[in-house]
């Protein structure tokens, strides 16, 4: 949380000696030097910045000296302007510190600077070369202003807007990239919006042409579809008018050209890529940045990796060459030629394809081609043979191909498994029990080795181990696993570790986010504590409270504590209130720093604590916390500021009240005189953006600051029902309706789209399939409209094959069940099934994506029923289902009656845990789980450790009392 810019520290940056603050009238100004008379002259109208650039270029090739300052003064006052040193201190940060708030007047400053002056100002101010300009009596820290200058909103945007104006033709090309991508990359990437390849210049120099398309392939992700489009518009015609192709029979894509375009080169269309010729695409596949180039095409489509794959085999590349499939980046994901592949080949293309997940959609189909090669490359092979050399294309077997493993191939390939990412949480639990059952015995080294599969140990069997061991694994770089462990097996863990009467060594090697499950009794327990070991770790506010209170008692020192990390959740009013005003505004720095931290009930008294000592120099976003009629204190002059410092800060995180936040945003408007007028409007709102009224984005918000407020609101986590229709209309009255959409649009719109009908989507669903997907695979853990889930799954089962089973289950007669394919692209449309399909299900269909039909946290309990059943179907009755049966069902478990939970096996508390992370349980179903674990452990309620009852959960509620 940065409060607003201090005037004093950050913009009076020009210090004159006191040493002249007196001098005698002297006629030595009659000989100036022209450009320090001129610098005297623009202070004189007030031109204070000109008046600065001209400061920096005089000193650049001359001696500055107190007597120059004498003469300034004095040819000041035969002008019949009496500046005094104050005075013209104050003049000059007060012209500044308007600038910074009226970005706009500082954009027309600097259209006004002479070439000269220009020049020093992009020099000086942008290039990061110079930090301080010391000159005699005079300093000047550019590093600062460059610093505040760019942080501050709106101040950028000036920047880059006279940059792209003026610099190409004051600077060399090569020092305007640089500059660009200074404000571009501080930016991240906000300013590049469609229309600015119309003020870029078309006749860079090759070098400058290069470096600016690097830039824009750097910030790729933070641009627009739109935009993308645009400068690979601008992009390609540069290359095609250096290219000087004049036969259109000849491609103007070389090898050279593709490098260049980088990523744009996904843009190329189906036609342009069939007409590159095949040396000049050998020459490219030969280049040793190739591979890493094509690594990052992460939005290529099938249809032009395809296209590239095919250009690649034309220039007499052996496609199955280890060398070429190394070179092919993400094109791999898509290779198709498998006819005859041998299993050596196969395996290499497998390994290759570990960075397809990065590809922004088509995961169904990198599964099925995953699927495909990894019967390839198993063909003369078992699973036990080759299971090291199979990549991460072993996360697609399935329950009974990883019970078929032998524990010593599981051994063998330790180093494989542990790294591979994606596997399934009942996967995990096959392979640990796998593992370990080869080592015997649970010591430090073996789980080391483990990786991703350390969450596949038991509760119990962690408990079991030895504390040193535990201790060592606390410690070593295993430990980043821990966090994926389940509260249960935390808890399995902590408890052996505290178990020792020395705790205070467990406590301190507990790291990272782990450290919250330890219970205030251990921490009570530790009398040595102190607040050094704490600044790495996460902690919960109650473990804050209780640790602040009892470490201030033995700590003078507040920054001892302040700086402490996360135990900054722990200060109280009290100890707020008790901090002198020296003190406390000596160690804001630290309230400030991680305000994120703090809750809305210690902003509020912080706010009044500095109101309190000091409301002079009061940060401004703090007035939001203390009562509404305190905003009436904030003048017209400083709305700006308290805007932007308000608009840096979490709303929510100041004011839980909502008749108090309606005051704040009444506030807001008065201070924007009820519009939005343009696009540094919406810069300075920042956060703000998020809690206009509905009104306010429907009217509010001008043509000209719609664009850049879109963009802003994009990333709002939680609009209204009213702001989403809002912002619903605007879109409709920008874009007009959905069928005339076009794929960049579609794109732009991203999450925006479930603000639409079904009916406004359907044409969506039909030309854009695949964006509609992308679109939804990227909201995972949200729960989207079910018109939304509607139009994904009507564009997937438009799009599907169907292949009705030549042995359908009885009454699936007629019926399309889903394949795996469509359930892989689905996701949280999968609960647009009808219960029916689902019971259709095929048998492998079923075992392959089980776990993924359990996590939809949309279905209907008809629907989890007919899951249910197809388990039964599949799995044989509940009393013969094993640990990793249960943990794969995820939401389906649901389905299970009360019989049926009685005959699972519940001995162990992981098993219980897994079931007790559902919360929709009715009682009775809850109460057969309890019992079931309490039976089949043997344990009674007396004998239930902190894990035990962590593991059971909500479950605990079904108690007898």
């Amino acid at each position: 949380m940065s409060q607003e810019p201090r005037r004093c520290s950050l913009w009076l940056f020009l210090f004159l000696s006191h040493g002249v603050a007196s001098y005698r009238a002297s006629d030595s100004w009659q000989d100036l030097h022209p450009l320090v008379q001129k610098m005297a002259e623009e202070i004189i109208d007030g031109s204070y910045l000109n008046a600065l650039l001209d400061l920096i270029q005089f000193q650049s090739s001359h001696v500055w000296t107190a007597d120059l300052s004498h003469r300034v003064l004095a040819y000041l006052n035969s002008r019949h302007v009496a500046f005094t040193i104050p005075s013209l201190q104050a003049a000059m940060a007060n012209h500044l510190e308007q600038r910074l708030y009226q970005p706009q007047k500082l954009l027309e400053d600097l259209r006004g600077t002479d070439t000269p002056q220009f020049h020093t100002a992009m020099k000086y101010l942008l290039e990061d070369k110079k930090d301080r300009l010391e000159l005699d009596d005079i300093v000047i820290d550019l590093g600062e202003i460059r610093k505040q200058a760019l942080q501050s909103p709106g101040v950028n945007r000036s920047l880059f807007l006279i940059t792209l104006e003026r610099c190409f033709q004051v600077l060399k090309p090569l020092d305007c990239v640089e500059i660009l991508g200074s404000v571009l990359r501080g930016s991240s990437g906000r300013f590049l919006q469609p229309d600015i390849t119309e003020r870029l210049p078309w006749d860079l120099r090759e070098d400058a042409f290069k470096n600016l398309s690097v830039l824009f392939k750097d910030l790729y992700d933070q641009t627009s579809a739109h935009a993308q489009r645009a400068l690979y518009c601008w992009m390609t015609g540069v290359l095609k008018t250096s290219s000087n192709v004049t036969d259109d029979s000849v491609s103007w894509v070389s090898a050279e050209n593709l490098w260049i375009l980088g990523r744009y080169m996904v843009h190329l269309s189906f036609e342009e890529i069939m007409r590159i010729s095949p040396i000049e695409i050998g020459l490219f596949i030969s280049y040793d940045n190739a591979t890493k180039q094509l690594d990052t095409v992460y939005d290529v489509t099938p249809e032009l990796a395809q296209a590239f794959l095919e250009r690649i085999s034309s220039s007499n590349f052996d496609m199955r060459n280890t060398s070429t499939i190394h070179r092919l980046g993400l094109l791999v994901c898509f290779y198709d030629d498998l006819e005859l592949l041998d299993a050596a080949v196969a395996q290499v293309l497998l390994h290759q394809m570990i960075r397809c997940s990065h590809l922004r959609g088509f995961q169904a189909g990198v599964q099925k081609l995953k699927a495909e090669l990894l019967e390839i490359a198993t063909e003369n092979q078992t699973l036990n043979e080759t299971l090291g050399s199979l990549s991460d294309a072993v996360v697609g077997l399935t329950h009974s191909q990883l019970e078929s493993l032998s524990p010593e191939a599981v051994h063998g390939a330790i180093s494989t498994l542990s790294q591979v990412s994606g596997w399934a949480r009942s996967q995990i639990i096959i392979l640990s029990a796998k593992y370990l059952a080869h080592q015997k015995v649970l010591s430090f080294y073996n789980v080391s080795q483990m990786g991703v599969l350390l969450a596949g140990v038991g509760t119990q069997a962690f408990h079991a181990m030895d504390r040193r061991d535990l201790m060592q694994l606390l410690r070593s770089a295993t430990s980043l696993h821990v966090s994926d462990l389940s509260p249960a097996q935390q808890h399995g863990v902590l408890s052996k570790v505290m178990e020792a009467e020395d705790t205070a060594s467990g406590i301190v090697e507990i790291q990272g986010p782990f450290f919250k499950e330890v219970s205030l009794f251990d921490l009570w327990r530790e009398p040595g504590f102190n607040s050094t070991v704490l600044k790495e770790k996460k902690i919960r506010r109650s473990q804050a409270l209780f640790l602040f209170e009892f470490l201030s008692k033995t700590t003078r020192r507040p920054e001892e504590l302040l700086s402490a990390g996360q135990l900054l959740k722990g200060v109280t009013c009290p100890h707020i209130e008790a901090m002198s005003a020296d003190s406390f505004l000596a160690h804001f720095q630290y309230f400030e720093n991680n305000f994120s931290l703090l809750s809305p009930y210690q902003v509020n008294c912080l706010a009044w604590k500095y109101w309190e000592v000091s409301r002079s120099s009061m940060p401004l976003f703090l007035l939001a916390a203390l009562p509404a009629r305190y905003l009436a204190s904030i003048p017209g002059s400083r709305c700006v500021p308290f805007l932007i410092s308000l608009g840096k800060s979490q709303l929510d995180s100041l004011v839980l009240d909502f008749h108090k936040k309606n005051s704040i945003l009444k506030k807001v408007q008065q201070c924007l005189s009820h519009t939005i007028a343009d696009e540094y409007a919406v810069d300075i709102l920042g956060n703000l953006l998020c809690h206009l009224p509905a009104a306010v984005i429907h009217r509010g918000l001008s043509p000209r600051a719609w664009a850049t407020a879109l963009r802003g609101l994009r990333d709002c986590l939680d609009l209204s029902p009213q702001q989403k229709a809002a912002v619903r209309l605007r879109l409709l009255e920008q874009h007009g309706l959905p069928q005339n959409w076009t794929a960049e649009t579609v794109k732009d719109l991203g999450s925006f789209l479930v603000l639409f009908s079904g009916d406004e989507l359907s044409s969506v669903a039909t030309k854009f399939p695949d964006i509609l997907q992308q679109t939804a695979s990227k909201m995972a853990g949200t729960l989207p409209p079910k018109e939304f889930l509607q139009a994904v799954f009507e564009s997937v089962r438009n799009s599907s094959v169907e292949n009705p089973s030549s042995d359908p289950s009885p009454g699936c007669h007629g019926i399309v069940a889903p394949s795996f394919d469509d359930i892989v692209k689905l996701a949280e449309a999968n609960a647009c099934w009808a219960p029916e399909d689902l019971l259709c299900l095929e048998e492998d269909t079923f075992l392959r994506s089980v776990e993924l039909l359990g996590a939809v946290r949309s279905f209907s309990l008809a629907q989890l029923r007919k899951l249910k059943e197809k388990a039964v179907q599949v799995w044989d009755m509940p009393s013969y289902w094993r640990e990793y049966h249960i943990v794969s069902l995820g939401r389906i478990a649901l389905a299970l009656n009360e019989s049926e939970l009685e005959q699972l096996d519940l001995s162990s508390i992981d098993t219980v845990a897994s079931l007790s992370q559902q919360t929709e349980w009715t009682p009775g179903q809850a109460k057969s789980i309890l019992q079931g674990f309490l039976e089949d452990s043997g344990y009674s309620v007396q004998d239930l450790k902190s894990f035990h009852l962590v593991g059971l959960g909500a479950t605990l509620c079904a108690m007898n009392i």
